[in-house]
């Protein structure tokens, strides 16, 4: 916090915070984005965008990467609805593990891994994040909400509406 405190007065003092969290944010866009070279763009942009509004951070229980990942998230939307590119949702065995003891133990995981593709593309982006978010990179509750500017009690709700959604279009594709 106390880092916080110094590049909010000095801009020269937020070297460490970009040195700090750059990695992670940059892997967190890599991931959405799927190209090495747009992802080092848009990490620029985040850390430009971050110190920017450096001023304006409030800590409110959260980490500060919390923040940062909200500002990573906004500008992936923001080169997506600028280029017009499709959103690429990586998503790895265990992963799918997950989502098939949530949505269903009556079928085959192999099923899941065959319908997933189809199920994912009748969500909407909000709804991709918050799976992304939780299963897939499987963050916390109170992460997520940070991220996605909600409450907790709120993200929550969305997760369990969003998985019974799934289980729907689990047994109807």
């Amino acid at each position: 916090m106390v880092i916080i405190g110094r590049a909010q007065r000095d801009s020269r003092a937020f070297q460490p915070l970009y040195e700090k969290y750059f990695k992670s944010i940059y892997l967190f866009v890599l991931h959405r984005v799927a190209d090495k070279a747009v992802a080092g763009d848009v990490t620029s942009q985040v850390f430009l965008k971050a110190l920017l509004n450096l001023k304006g951070f409030k800590f409110q229980g959260v980490p500060f990467s919390a923040w940062l990942y909200r500002v990573a998230l906004n500008e992936c939307n923001a080169y997506f609805r600028k280029t017009k590119r499709e959103r690429i949702v990586s998503i790895d065995h265990e992963a799918v593990e997950t989502l098939h003891d949530e949505l269903t133990h009556e079928t085959q995981l192999e099923d899941l891994h065959e319908r997933l593709p189809t199920i994912l593309e009748r969500l909407s982006s909000d709804e991709l994040q918050l799976l992304e978010l939780r299963f897939f990179e499987k963050r916390q509750f109170k992460e997520v909400a940070e991220i996605l500017a909600i409450t907790e009690s709120h993200a929550k709700v969305k997760l369990y509406r969003l998985l019974e959604k799934m289980k729907k279009l689990f047994q109807t594709t």
